[in-house]
């Protein structure tokens, strides 16, 4: 089941609000959550449930222990098991298949190559209930002693299946402790509907066009074709994924979750190390906080932290080399950045860092595209026009002219344009009766558009369900 769908906003959403605000006794919410949870997640996954449960179960079983045994030999003995054992689960799911058949080709073997369905969200759930053992280790949260209610942080269906990575500190107090306000609700229905109309409306039809421009021969691409297909896989998977993180805040919002931001207008960056700061931030922060800083070799070592949590980001994307090469590519620019220092790249002109910042994110989201080794370096060959190809070609400028609108809209929106029209409200009570109302007649419009886009859709995922 996915957001984008109908059957989920006309059908399981509102059964489940309905019964979700039939009770005010918290513990029977969250017994419902639960329950809309799981079947959420079974819809597609009627199998890998069950180890969603394990998982949750296996890391509430540990957080009592590491609470027990504090400051004991145990404790530490605990928290080793939950790593060892989510983290072996990750590798054997995700992992182990591109493991066995680098082994192959690396020493001429033939082994057989494992092959498993991945569990939808996985690497998600993972690296929450990660965040919980760990931050309980270090004693920054109490241990959960309900296991229904740490099941429901670790199965909550709003930002299960594709993030935000949400640490349990986040929401630690309004597990057990929340309220749903009219504001709540109202901010969270607007930020769904913008969600869905990013997912919908902007990056379904750009999805089309990378279809057509970098889906097929790329060796025969022009140069301008590849820039062009770069660039719209960029937006792309932005307006994909920032869609699906404002469903997920608008849906907590719904249920008296305030979850993080994950986005923040990431293209307005002026270098590589703010757009990291400002993309996907929950696994930017995640990583930041569990991996950067740890003593590698017996110490903090600055540079050698830096290309582990590059190398991890970029496989936790996927099991594929492209995803790694994307991951330390970006890595490179942050290390160049960091060893030259802020000072220096201040004096740097506004108009070039903006332009080099550009670049190098097109570039990267290229390198996310191809995973075959062969079309990525065909790729940067068609990139610095060193195949031969033309310079443009004809399916390019069909392509770029009947999509020119959707582009515009699409380059217009990576600007703080909700931010602009925040501080317009802000500004008279006039005004602000003039945009609520606006934001009312937006708010159908968009959801009408959606639905009459939505009613042909036979498959309608999000990309980053396969992470």
């Amino acid at each position: 089941m996915t957001f984008s769908s109908l059957f989920f906003l006309y059908f399981f959403l509102p059964i489940c609000l309905i019964c979700y605000s039939s009770t005010q006794k918290l513990e029977y919410r969250n017994i419902i959550l639960v329950i809309f949870s799981l079947i959420f997640y079974a819809w597609g996954e009627p199998i890998w449930v069950s180890l969603l449960v394990f998982s949750a179960f296996i890391d509430y079983i540990h957080g009592l222990l590491i609470h027990k045994f504090r400051g004991k030999v145990w404790s530490k003995i605990a928290l080793i098991s939950s790593l060892t054992i989510n983290l072996g689960i990750l590798a054997i799911f995700k992992y182990s298949g591109f493991l066995v058949t680098n082994i192959n080709e690396l020493l001429s073997l033939n082994l057989t190559v494992p092959s498993f369905k991945l569990p939808i969200g996985i690497s998600f759930y993972t690296f929450q209930t990660i965040s919980y053992t760990i931050d309980c280790y270090w004693d920054k949260v109490k241990v959960q002693k309900s296991f229904l209610n740490f099941l429901m942080y670790v199965s909550l269906f709003p930002q299960l299946v594709a993030g935000p990575i949400v640490k349990y500190s986040t929401i630690e107090k309004e597990i057990t402790s929340r309220k749903t306000t009219i504001s709540d609700l109202s901010k969270g229905f607007t930020r769904v509907i913008i969600g869905l109309a990013k997912k919908v409306i902007i990056a379904n039809n750009l999805s089309l066009i990378v279809d057509t421009i970098l889906g097929g021969n790329i060796s025969s691409l022009s140069y301008i074709g590849t820039w062009y297909g770069a660039i719209v896989y960029a937006l792309q998977v932005y307006y994909d994924f920032s869609g699906y993180s404002d469903m997920a805040i608008g849906l907590g919002l719904m249920f008296g979750f305030h979850f993080d931001e994950n986005f923040n207008y990431p293209f307005i960056c002026k270098d590589i190390s703010e757009f990291w700061q400002r993309w996907h931030i929950s696994l930017g922060t995640f990583f930041k906080d569990y991996l950067l800083y740890l003593p590698l070799f017996g110490k903090r070592r600055k540079y050698a932290s830096l290309f582990l949590v590059w190398f991890c980001t970029g496989l936790w994307h996927g099991a594929s080399w492209n995803y790694i090469i994307w991951g330390l590519y970006f890595g490179i620019f942050v290390f160049i950045e960091s060893f030259l220092g802020k000072k220096k790249i201040k004096k740097i002109p506004m108009i070039v860092r903006h332009i080099y910042s550009k670049l190098i994110i097109f570039i990267g989201f290229g390198i996310f595209y191809f995973e075959n080794l062969k079309s990525l370096l065909n790729f940067f060959k068609n990139l610095f026009f060193i195949n031969g190809n033309a310079f443009i070609d004809d399916i390019t400028k069909i392509s770029f002219a009947n999509n020119i609108i959707l582009i515009l809209i699409a380059v217009v929106f990576c600007f703080p344009i909700t931010k602009f029209i925040e501080k317009l409200r802000e500004k008279s009570t006039k005004m602000l009766a003039v945009l609520d109302m606006s934001q009312v007649a937006v708010n159908v419009a968009l959801l009408l558009i959606s639905s009459i886009m939505l009613v042909d859709a036979t498959n309608n995922p999000f990309l980053y369900f396969r992470f």
